[in-house]
Order: C-alpha cells, then sequence, then structure tokens
C-alpha cells in the first residue's frame, strides 16, 4: 500500500533511530488518498515498542516457571496448558473474551459504525486486533475502502470455484479456493528473491489484507453457486465489508441482515490463540507459510464438527425439539426433551464451553439483537426457554463443567430467520469472520520474529517411566 510522501515523512521521523521500522518498504501498487494514519502506518509505528517489551520481558523473567503440566492434560488434547502467545484476546472462564483488554459491549460502545447502523463494524476490530487502537471513523471509512479495493479475484481462482462440483461441501470449497490464492502470495515471492526477515511482517500484512478483502467475493461465490443461480454481484466500492458480504449473498436489501454481518462477524473473529482454527493458523505460519496456506489451514480446522459446525448441530437440534414439542414450550414441556437427550446419550448442543463457565458474552450479544429484531420468532422464543431451563437441567445431571450457553447456541437461529437457511454454508460465514481475528496475529508474529512452533512429545512408554508408573 503506498502512502503520501507527506505520511511517509512523518513515519519516518517517528520511528527515526529504529532500524526495523526505518527497513519497511513503501513501494506497493495502490495508493488510497488519505489524511489519516493508515493501518500498516499505524502497526508500524508502535512495532518498536512492542518488540522491545517482549526483549525486556525475555530477558528479565524467561527463567520464571508459570505452571505445572499434568499427565491428565497431555492426555486431554493440551487442554489448559499454558504455552501459547496471542496478544488479540484473552478469555477468562468467568468475564469472557476481551478484545485487547475490552469486553464485547465496551466494544460495540466504542467501535466505529456504519452511517445510521447500531452494530460495530468488523473493520474496526481488526484495526483493534492488529494494533491495540481503536480507529476513528474515517480510519475505519479507509480500511473499508482499501478491502473493498483488493476484493478483485483471479479467474483462475473464479473458474475454480465455478467448476467445483455442487455437492462439495462450500468450507471445502472455501478453503481449496484460498489455497488457490498462494499463487498471488507477496511473502512467497519475495521470500523466494530473498530478503530480511524485518520485512517478513509488511509482505505477510499485504497477503492478509489481499486475502480479507477477497473473502466475501470467495463466499458468495460459493453460496451463490451451490444454492442460488450463480450470479455474484460486484462489490460496491464505496459500502463497508458487512454490507457487500450481505449483498453479494443476496440479502442487503434487509438492513437488519446487514447489521446482523455488522455483528456476526465481529463476534466470531477471536476467542484466544488455543481453538484449533486460530492455533493452526498459527502453527502453520509458524514455518513461514504464506497467510493463504496458513488461513486455509485453519479453515480445515474450523470445518470439523468439534469446532466450526457446531451452530449447524445446534439449529438441528432445536428443528428436532420444535417438531417434537410444537407450540407447547412449557417448562415441563422442554424440561422432559431435554431429560431426554441426555439420556439418550447425547449432550445439549450449544452449551459447554472448554473455558467458559458463564454464559457466552458473544451469545448475550446475539440474544439483545433477538430482542430487538425478532422478539415473536417461535425460534427464538424456544432458545429463549431453553436458555432459561438448560443451565438447571445440566447442573443437577451433573456431567457439564458449565451449564451455559455459548455462541453456536444462537447464531444459527438468527440466520435462518432472515432466510439463509442453508446450514452447510454456516461455517464459511464463521471462517471469514475468523480470518479477521487470526490474521493480525500472524502480521505480529511475523513482526517480532516469532519461532517455528515446536513442542516436545513423548510415547506413552516414555510419559509413563517420565511419572514413575510401570506398565
Amino acid at each position: 500500500m503506498a502512502v503520501s510522501s507527506m505520511s511517509k515523512t512523518a513515519l519516518r521521523r517517528a520511528m527515526a533511530g529504529n532500524t526495523v521500522s526505518q527497513k519497511v518498504a513503501f513501494n506497493a501498487t495502490r495508493t488510497y488518498a488519505s489524511k489519516t494514519a493508515s493501518l500498516k502506518e499505524t502497526f508500524a509505528a508502535g512495532l518498536p515498542e512492542k518488540i522491545e517489551q517482549i526483549k525486556t520481558l525475555k530477558k528479565e523473567h524467561g527463567n520464571k516457571v508459570i505452571g505445572e503440566v499434568t499427565l491428565d492434560q497431555v492426555y486431554g488434547g493440551a487442554r489448559g496448558i499454558k504455552s501459547l502467545v496471542w496478544e488479540g484476546s484473552v478469555l477468562d472462564s468467568e468475564e469472557g473474551i476481551r478484545f485487547r483488554g475490552k469486553t464485547i459491549p465496551e466494544c460495540q460502545e466504542v467501535l466505529p459504525k456504519a452511517p445510521g447502523g447500531n452494530e460495530p463494524l468488523p473493520e474496526g476490530l481488526f484495526w483493534l486486533l492488529l494494533t491495540g487502537e481503536v480507529p476513528s471513523e474515517q480510519q475505519v471509512r479507509d480500511l473499508s475502502a482499501e478491502w473493498a479495493a483488493r476484493s478483485e479475484l483471479p479467474s483462475f481462482v473464479t473458474e475454480l470455484i465455478d467448476r467445483c462440483p455442487s455437492d462439495l461441501h462450500p468450507m471445502a470449497q472455501f478453503s481449496l479456493a484460498v489455497t488457490a490464492l498462494e499463487h498471488e502470495s507477496n511473502f512467497s515471492k519475495a521470500y523466494a528473491k530473498g530478503m530480511k526477515k524485518t520485512e517478513y511482517w509488511e509482505h505477510t500484512f499485504e497477503d492478509s489484507m489481499d486475502l480479507i478483502g477477497k473473502l466475501p467475493n470467495i463466499a458468495a461465490r460459493i453460496y451463490r453457486n451451490v444454492y442460488k443461480d450463480g450470479k455474484v454481484a460486484p462489490t460496491q466500492k464505496d459500502q463497508d465489508y458487512s454490507y457487500n458480504l450481505a449483498n453479494q449473498l443476496g440479502f442487503a436489501e434487509n438492513k437488519d441482515f446487514v447489521e446482523l454481518m455488522r455483528l456476526y462477524l465481529t463476534i466470531h473473529t477471536d476467542h484466544e490463540g488455543g481453538n484449533v482454527s486460530a492455533h493452526t493458523t498459527h502453527l502453520v505460519g509458524s514455518a513461514l507459510s504464506s497467510a493463504y496456506l496458513s488461513l486455509a489451514a485453519g479453515l480445515n480446522g474450523l470445518a470439523g464438527p468439534l469446532h466450526g459446525l457446531a451452530n449447524q448441530e445446534v439449529l438441528k437440534w432445536l428443528t428436532e425439539m420444535k417438531s417434537t414439542v410444537g407450540s407447547d414450550l412449557s417448562d415441563e414441556n422442554i424440561t422432559k426433551y431435554l431429560w431426554d437427550t441426555l439420556k439418550s446419550g447425547r449432550v445439549v448442543p450449544g452449551y459447554g464451553h472448554a473455558v467458559l463457565r458463564k454464559t457466552d458474552p458473544r451469545y448475550v450479544s446475539q440474544r439483545e439483537f433477538a430482542l430487538k429484531h425478532l422478539p415473536d420468532d417461535p425460534m427464538f422464543k424456544l432458545v429463549s426457554q431453553v436458555y432459561k431451563i438448560a443451565p438447571g437441567v445440566l447442573t443437577e445431571h451433573g456431567k457439564t463443567k458449565n451449564p451455559f450457553p455459548n455462541v453456536d447456541a444462537h447464531s444459527g437461529v438468527l440466520l435462518q430467520y432472515y432466510g439463509l437457511t442453508e446450514q452447510n454454508f454456516y461455517t464459511v460465514l464463521f471462517g471469514v469472520s475468523r480470518a479477521l481475528g487470526v490474521l493480525p496475529q500472524l502480521i505480529i508474529d511475523r513482526a517480532v520474529g516469532a519461532p517455528i512452533e515446536r513442542p516436545k512429545s513423548f510415547s506413552t512408554e516414555a510419559w509413563a517411566k517420565l511419572v514413575g508408573a510401570k506398565l
């Protein structure tokens, strides 16, 4: 991304004396006319301080023990082991998620909104996750314009999507298209020619911005090919990211759906670094794979039924419940259905969380949206009754550490209300949002020189020997 000579001078002065920042290149091909500091400039200006913080922390406290690892954790999927650096968000078991220290309600309050809108724009959250700063309205407008300017897909990618069989799962098509964009990677091309480590982050930044700009086009093309007429509306360069996604899917005529997309894309972005999609993107990126290959790997993890497909499972279960209980949503009827579900050996989908021990704030934000926009919807009334009854039933059942709902317990109901009923596509929307959360960390990883990730593993026999057990 090119910047004006004035902004170059100002930035160089701000970064005077710092070797890493002085070597930031400004030779990209795109120009965005704006007097406000761009996202790239803002990130670069804060980078020297971040690098120094990490150096000081490692130098003064590098030998401190920060936790213990039990054998249960090792065999339990590394659950709860403190071993990852993730700047964008921290998940507290009681408080919920904080994005750069801000709760979801705080983000809803302070992040810029579209003219006349009430929900935060995901562009603002991306800026916050990357820089730690709340952007101005103008900075967000400029970022919307930049992503729109980068949105066009190479012809071979559109042809690739169009040639996919309609019964190939949308997530497989999504991952395939993102992988194919590796052909366009700034990072891979620069690495092949030879570049300095201090330049890694800039090329990762450019790849990430290009990729994010193209995701609505990819997602919409898959949706329109599989479920509609195959026609995709062009990107409107004067509109925000969520509007363009909604419009290309074919739902922009409903302003409330556009608002839902703004909320949905914001709250599904990031949820700490240990979940499968986030950790996989980070792990693959640590090998210096490009943003395209790293995100594609993360999307493949997101496609699993224990991760991104969970919202489909919830909606399927709720639909089955509705067909059984009908219009009788009495406490007794819902309680019986919940117990029948548990006694059959099934779980109550959408309830419980690996870390949280309270109602997911992302669930709460969606519930508030529903109370405002669709309070009389029969499926929302069912969700509300389950929310009222399920925690008590699950507590009595005694096998659930967290008896409260997570984000998946609500999102599918909102989407189907507005006519987006194709459940196999829901995880693609999740993937568009999750890219906005994992790619900032990938940029940060390259900027601070994060190493390749390589934990130590043992066989069961070696673990037994380590803990003094005999097999």
